[in-house]
This record gives C-alpha cells, structure tokens and sequence, in this order.
C-alpha cells in the first residue's frame, strides 16, 4: 500500500483552481467555474475569534496591581490585575473564541518576581486574563524557557488553574503531541503556537517536546495531526520578526507566504515586536504579522510600545468547506503615569494608574477625558491604522470593528 502525502484543504482547492484555468484555456470548459474561493454558505456555520498581542507583566504593573487590590480589596495575596485589564473586556467577552499570547514565566502567588530578561510573573494575571474572556493562550515565545523545564511546569499549572487551555509549550511528550482543540459553538478549531527560539537557550536535547520552535515542516505536521483530529479550523500563533520594527521582516514574509501557499492554516497571528506590524492576505489566507502588545510596560516606554491591537475575526463556511475569514481590528494604548515631580506629586490632569484601554470605547464615552489625552487617544487610533493598512489590507476588507468617533 502506497502512503499518499498530505495535502491541504486550500492545496486542493487551489489545484482544482489551476485545473479549471487549464481546461478553460484549452477550450474545454466544463469545470471553468471553480475559483480559488467559494462563495459563503448562506446557512453555513460561523464563529468569531479575538486574539491580541504579547501579555508583558512588567515591575510597574505589579506594583500598580498591587496598589489596586489595597484600594479595592480585591484580587488575590495582594494583587488586583481585573482593573488594568477592564478597559478590553467587552471585545474580548464577547468573541465565540479569545486567544492571548502568555509571553513569559509565571512564579508563585506572592514572588519573588522579576522583569526583563528573564522574567517571572504574578500567576494572578492568568486569573485576570480567564475573567476578561480569554479561553486559550500561546506560550510558545523567547521567554518561555528563561527558568526550564521547571518554569514551564510551573506556568502551564498556573493556566489550568486559572481555566485557560494553551498550547506552545508541554510538560510531557503526551501533552506536546496532544493538538490543542477548542469546541467553538459545535466547532472543532484548533491552535498551534511556535517561535524562532529562547535567547540563545536550547530546547534540552532530553525534553525536544518541553516547546516548540519554528520549522514549517514541523507545523505542516501538527496541522495535518489537528485535522486528523477533527479540527474544522487551524489558527498558528507565530513568535517571529524583529523588536520595535513596525514593517515585517523578509524572514516573516517568507514564511507567512510558505505558511498560506503549503499548508491549509487558516489564521495566522503573529507576535514578538511589542509594536504593532501590518496585516495582509495572501491567497486567501490573513496573515496578522504583529498584534503589537496587549499588557506591557517597557523600561523605556517609546509610544509604540504602549499601542497595541485587537484583531477580530469573523469565520464563515464556504461552499467547499473552506473558511471566509472577515477581519476587523480594535486599536488599544496602555496609560502609563507620568513620573512625579521632586514632591512625589503628578503633573495636573496626568493619568494617575496603568490601564489598558480601547481607544475608539474611550473616545465614544469622553467623560472627564481631557483634550490632551483625547489626542493622545486618537494618535493612537490613527497610527494603528496606518501600519495595519501598509500592505494594501484595505483593499482586501480589513475595517476597524468600531469607527473612530468624529470630534
């Protein structure tokens, strides 16, 4: 018996394309109606997906949970993250599937906790992250063995915990063999994470399973072993290009385009430049390079490293089978306060604590906002569109998910 090689729902579909081309050409016409896309099943089945970028719990933001659970008596041994986080709850709650980015490690309730390089963070926010609507995480990035095998463990038992399902990293050959399937509304969808690599780290030559580095041959693999699976849908969280740099790098738009060319994934959500990168569709195939970051708060903060993006995605059945993938996007900031003067006292009108924020939310609801962090606000706003669209994304259907209020 001959083992026939794996082939792609969007490979075969893209054959048929060629195929109907080719007899069209050659005058036999019999199959020039098939396209590259079918058209939407009016009846079809459908889902939303929110994903947004890189969770960095940096000192500061600690330190400002902190001060919130001492003013609120909330959360847990003393750290309150549900305020910072409130500001994106309505987006995230209200997609059929949420899907975060758990950059770094997570320690023990009450520390010690440390910041950049090698971070190790409060397990509280995984408790916040649960609450704001988030159902799986990718911890597959640079930081994800800054402590071993033993940091792994440690931050995996802290998503069970918290009820997040996630997939990138493993504690056993089982579980990195095992696909990360979520039913989505009688859906079956299912999520790979991988990254370039771990600060200069190596995967123990004894745990290859303990997380996942980038090798399409490697992620052809686990997405034809999640369809045997019986994923309806694939989305790949990638870990990839270069820090701080808006534009994606040749080595992200190579692959990307490998990625929507030779395989059948249908998302791509990319992560690692805590900026946020353009989003583009490449046969077929949406391809957000960089979400930016969701919750950080760099040492030396640069403006864009404080914006960062919602993408919103919405799924609907096509004809033969495949997914139409509408994509909409919802830009955030995080308020960082300003530093106090000699008397420990801030600048009149500063923003006085951390909190993540939906720009266009807060501009339609301007109470008490002052003009100045109205245009700070739409800066944002504006920005974020920019970059997103920098690669022709408009034409193709990428929108915000709410406009920016006139004013």
């Amino acid at each position: 018996m001959t083992n026939r090689p794996y082939r792609s729902p969007r490979a075969s579909r893209r054959l048929l394309a060629a195929t109907a081309a080719l007899l069209a050409l050659t005058g036999l016409t019999g199959c020039a109606g098939a396209e590259t896309e079918a058209a939407v099943k009016p009846d079809g089945r459908r889902f939303t997906l929110a994903a947004a970028g890189d969770i960095l719990i940096h000192p500061e933001l600690t330190e400002q949970a902190r001060k919130d659970a001492a003013a609120t008596g909330g959360g847990a041994q003393g750290l309150d993250f549900d305020r910072i986080m409130a500001g994106v709850k309505p987006v995230i709650s209200k997609a059929d599937l949420a899907v975060c980015h758990f950059e770094t490690v997570a320690g023990e309730p009450r520390g010690p906790f440390r910041g950049f390089p090698d971070f190790v963070v409060p397990p509280q926010i995984a408790t916040t992250l649960k609450k704001t609507g988030y159902d799986t995480c990718s911890t597959a990035s640079n930081h994800t063995l800054d402590h071993g095998a033993s940091g792994v463990q440690r931050t995996l038992d802290v998503l069970d915990a918290a009820g997040l399902k996630h997939t990138g990293s493993a504690r056993s050959a089982r579980e990195a063999a095992t696909p990360l399937i979520t039913d989505v509304k009688g859906l079956k969808v299912a999520q790979l994470s991988y990254t370039f690599g771990f600060n200069g780290t190596g995967v123990p030559a004894d745990k290859p399973w303990l997380a996942n580095t980038t090798d399409l041959g490697k992620i052809k693999a686990a997405e034809h072993a999640a369809r045997k699976a019986g994923a309806d849908a694939v989305v790949l969280s990638i870990h990839w290009g270069s820090e701080h740099h808006p534009e994606p790098s040749a080595d992200q738009l190579g692959l990307g385009r490998r990625i929507a060319r030779e395989t059948g994934i249908d998302l791509v959500i990319g992560h690692h430049a805590h900026v946020v990168q353009p989003m583009e569709k490449v046969d077929g195939t949406w391809i957000a390079y960089g979400l930016g970051n969701q919750l950080a708060r760099h040492e030396k903060p640069s403006g864009l490293t404080e914006e960062g993006v919602i993408g919103w995605f919405e799924f609907a059945e096509r004809q033969d089978g495949g997914w139409d993938v509408s994509p909409k996007y919802v830009p955030t900031l995080v308020d960082l306060p300003p530093d106090p003067d000699e008397s420990g006292r801030l600048p009149a009108g500063a923003v006085t604590a951390h909190r993540l924020v939906d720009v266009a939310a807060a501009l339609r609801d301007p109470d008490g906002l002052s003009e100045d962090r109205a245009a700070r606000y739409r800066l944002a706003f504006e920005r974020t569109r920019g970059t997103l669209l920098n690669r022709g994304a408009a034409a193709d259907g990428l929108r915000p998910l709410e406009p920016l209020p006139a004013g």
